[in-house]
């Protein structure tokens, strides 16, 4: 899994395996990489039987497959907000637009993203 201590997957592993009570009897025993790529990438070359990584991720690697999911309740909500700074230019803006609209909402929902309506 990503490091516990800086990665944002990382904590929500480890809010996970805390949630459930498994926390202190594996946290000896883990492999934790830079981020989530690498921590994917483990498993992917044989190098760890197991891995935490978001859904997301492990679908775009076709040498994992998903063996079990952590019930929602176990961590924090994952969310991937976007907004603009009072320094955005139009092409932010733009950009924003985009990102809200149903092109881009296909595209997440094809790499697995579940799409929240967008805040005013």
């Amino acid at each position: 899994m990503a490091n516990v201590d800086i990665v944002p997957s990382g904590r929500y592993g480890k809010a996970a395996l805390t949630a459930l009570g498994v926390w202190t009897s594996v946290a000896d025993k883990l492999a934790q990489g830079e981020d989530v790529r690498a921590a994917l990438a483990y498993v992917a070359r044989g190098e760890a039987p197991l891995g935490i990584v978001y859904a997301t991720d492990a679908r775009a690697e076709p040498r994992v497959r998903v063996v079990g999911t952590f019930p929602e309740s176990t961590h924090p909500p994952i969310i991937y907000p976007a907004a603009l700074t009072p320094e955005a230019n139009t092409n932010a803006a733009q950009f924003l637009a985009y990102l809200r609209g149903a092109q881009a909402r296909a595209a997440f929902e094809r790499a697995g993203f579940t799409v929240l309506a967008a805040r005013p």
